[in-house]
């Protein structure tokens, strides 16, 4: 009987960590969990807590002694999404690009045999064009300090790559489903809350722009096939992550919204322009990762859920508007209330 293989998931206190941990660990996984704690009170208790060896450390911080005995180390700690990173710009680089330099020559150092790395398809920029955007021919053009920051880290960890030391990076899609701490600053989850809370579906702009989605239990499969997969076929690759079909207006994810939420009523705000517009191509990981890959999760299956999510927690517009389900009025909270200075860092009594 193999020994079981011990998993470090960083940032395992957020939207898809937490779902993460769980599903690992009835793949029969150790898992380890450091994560800062931003989102740590973010919690629902939707779905049962696992339990984990738990650090809470700032990524920037992180220690050989953190990687004692890991195997595979699952990277989804940073600021994690455009917003976010505009929030601080010199510190985005810090968390998002320096801390993973210094979390990957550490797991390197130790022994780690794989590195899986989130990055994001924001990497691309505004696309000009209507063909599906591929992993290695398409134009990167990253216009954030958050895209910036995941392609600095991308071209570095290709870099290290090698035989002993496997590098995966995955771009997900934008998220959607529920989770233990479930994020309404995120499209069809948006969508979703908006219909249930207000019994009005809500879109600002034209509802034209193009969005790849997928369900968090499908990044959680997508990420399990990047640890379990051979070597020679994911060694040093890259994965847009999604699903066929995955491509989708903002109008129509509104309107698969409006399918699951019966009576709601969808407006169409168009009250300012969205410059983001992009469809993905996922021919390489449904090519690569079979039959690891094998999403399950439509935006009608993933919406159903999210109904169900609401309707359970008593879902309300403290919840959509508030602090527990928007990162950006989460961590500007922490800083109001000088609980983190403004390096993001928690302040010591």
């Amino acid at each position: 009987m193999k020994p079981r293989k011990k998993v470090l998931i960083t940032g395992n206190l957020g939207y898809i960590g937490s779902v993460l941990s769980g599903y690992l660990i009835r793949k029969n996984f150790i898992v380890k969990g450091l994560d800062v704690g931003y989102f740590k009170k973010c919690n629902f208790n939707f779905y049962k807590n696992d339990k984990i060896t738990q650090i809470i450390k700032d990524i920037r911080d992180v220690s050989f002694n953190d990687l004692k005995n890991v195997d595979i180390v699952v990277h989804l700690a940073g600021l994690s999404n455009d917003p976010l990173g505009e929030l601080a710009k010199n510190i985005t680089n810090e968390i998002n690009y320096k801390a993973t330099v210094k979390l990957a020559n550490l797991a390197k150092k130790s022994g780690v045999q794989r590195f899986i790395f989130t990055s994001s398809q924001s990497i691309y920029g505004i696309s000009k064009i209507s063909k599906e955007l591929d992993e290695y021919k398409s134009v990167k053009n990253p216009i954030t300090q958050y895209a910036k920051s995941k392609m600095k880290s991308e071209k570095y960890l290709l870099r290290i790559n090698s035989p002993k030391f496997n590098v995966i990076i995955f771009r997900p899609s934008t998220v959607f489903g529920a989770s233990n701490r479930f994020r309404s600053d995120i499209v069809f989850n948006n969508l979703m809350a908006s219909g249930f809370v207000k019994n009005e579906i809500i879109i600002n702009t034209d509802g034209k722009p193009w969005r790849p989605v997928i369900h968090v239990k499908d990044v959680c499969n997508a990420l399990y096939a990047g640890i379990v997969a051979p070597s020679k076929k994911v060694n040093g690759q890259i994965y847009n992550l999604g699903i066929f079909g995955g491509n989708y207006t903002v109008k129509q994810i509104a309107l698969n919204a409006k399918k699951v939420m019966n009576n709601c009523k969808l407006k169409i705000v168009n009250d300012h322009k969205d410059p983001r517009s992009y469809k993905v191509s996922f021919n390489k990981i449904y090519k690569d990762l079979k039959p690891h890959y094998v999403p399950k999760y439509t935006l009608k299956e993933g919406g159903k859920e999210i109904l169900s999510f609401f309707k359970k927690i008593k879902f309300s517009n403290i919840h959509f508007k508030g602090q527990k389900t928007n990162r950006l009025v989460r961590l500007k909270y922490l800083i109001e209330t000088k609980q983190i200075n403004k390096k993001l860092r928690f302040n010591t009594k």
